[in-house]
C-alpha cells in the first residue's frame, strides 16, 4: 500500500476511534465529541476502502431500542461473530450504581448498521472492582474468545464474552470480571496480540487537556501485564492530548507494520470538546511498539 493521509482525516469534532477492516473497506467508529454529554446521543463511523476518502456513516445505533438513554453515548468498540457484527458502547456517563447506564450491547447485520439493541438492560450496569463502566474495547483472540476489556477512574476490569455475546463466561477460577493491575491506568484500554505476545494500551493524563498520551506493556498473558510500561504516544509540537485509540495491521497481524486510530487536540485550545480524528503508521521493532510521531501528512 502507497497513500498518503492527511490529518485530521475527516472534518469534524471526533474522539475515541476504534478501527476495523471488515467487507474489503476499513472503519473507523468514533464518539461524536461535544462537552455537553447531552449533545452524545449517537455513534458515527467512517468507511473507506483505501484510507483516503471516507464516507461517514450517521447514528448507527437504532436509540429508540435504549429508551433507558439521555446522554454520554461514548467510546464505541467492535467484533464481528458468527456473521454478525455487535458494537458496545458507553451511556449516560454514571457516576454510582443508583443510575441506570453503563456499557450497552448492539447487534447489526452490516458494520453499516442499523445497530438494534440485543438486551433490554445494560450489559454492565454497576461498578466491579471500582472499575466506572465506560470505555470497552472488544478484543478477538486467535483461538476464538472474545474478551471484553473496559474501564474508567483508574481501573480496568476484563470479562469473556459468551458465544451469545450478551452475557459472559466465568473463568476457570469462577470469577466473571478480573481486574488489570496497571499503576497509572486511566481508561480507553487497546489489546493487539502480535506473534504470541499480548500487547496492552491504554491512556493515561486527562482528557480535556494536553496530558492525555498512551502506554503500553506487553506479557504473554492477556491478564497480567507486570511491565516495563512505555509511553508510545504524547503531545508533540504538532498537538497536545493524542489518545484513546484503536490499532489495525498493515501487512498481518504478526507484521511490523500497522496504524493507530487516536484522537489528538490543538495545543493550547481549552475547548475540551475539540478533539479530532487521525491516523498514524505505529511500528514494532525487536518485539516492540515504538514511539508514535504525530503529522499533519503521512506516506503509509
Amino acid at each position: 500500500m502507497s497513500v498518503t493521509i492527511k490529518n485530521p482525516i475527516v472534518d469534524g469534532w471526533y474522539a475515541d476511534p476504534e478501527i476495523r477492516f471488515y467487507d474489503n473497506q476499513y472503519w473507523i467508529y468514533v464518539t461524536r465529541s461535544f462537552s455537553d454529554y447531552q449533545q452524545q446521543m449517537n455513534i458515527d463511523a467512517f468507511s473507506s476502502p483505501d484510507l483516503v476518502h471516507w464516507e461517514k456513516h450517521s447514528g448507527i445505533i437504532q436509540m429508540t431500542d435504549f429508551p433507558w438513554i439521555w446522554r454520554a453515548v461514548w467510546a464505541p468498540t467492535i467484533v464481528a461473530r458468527n456473521g454478525k457484527y455487535y458494537l458496545v458502547f458507553a451511556s449516560n456517563d454514571i457516576q454510582s450504581n443508583d443510575e441506570t447506564g453503563g456499557l450497552e450491547i448492539a447487534v447489526a447485520d452490516s458494520p453499516a448498521g442499523p445497530f438494534r439493541a440485543l438486551l433490554q438492560q445494560p450489559l454492565i450496569g454497576r461498578f466491579i472492582h471500582d472499575a466506572q463502566p465506560i470505555d470497552a474495547h472488544l478484543f478477538a483472540d486467535d483461538d476464538g474468545k472474545i474478551y471484553l476489556y473496559y474501564g474508567g477512574w483508574g481501573h480496568c476490569n476484563v470479562a469473556l464474552m459468551n458465544p451469545e455475546m450478551n452475557g459472559f463466561v466465568p473463568f476457570e477460577d469462577g470469577s466473571v470480571f478480573r481486574e488489570i493491575d496497571i499503576p497509572g491506568y486511566v481508561e480507553a484500554p487497546c489489546m493487539i496480540k502480535r506473534q504470541g505476545r499480548y500487547h496492552f494500551m491504554w491512556s493515561e493524563g486527562g482528557w480535556i487537556n494536553g496530558t492525555y498520551h498512551v502506554v503500553t506493556a506487553d506479557s504473554d498473558s492477556p491478564f497480567v501485564f507486570p511491565g516495563p510500561k512505555t509511553t508510545i504516544l504524547d503531545a508533540q509540537d504538532i498537538a497536545d492530548g493524542p489518545g484513546h485509540h484503536g490499532c489495525i495491521s498493515l501487512n498481518g497481524d504478526d507484521g511490523d507494520e500497522w496504524l493507530i486510530a487516536y484522537h489528538r487536540r490543538i495545543p493550547g485550545d481549552l475547548e475540551a470538546g475539540h478533539r479530532m480524528l487521525c491516523l498514524e503508521r505505529m511500528v514494532f521493532k525487536d518485539g516492540k511498539i515504538q514511539p508514535v510521531v504525530m503529522t499533519a501528512q503521512t506516506e503509509i
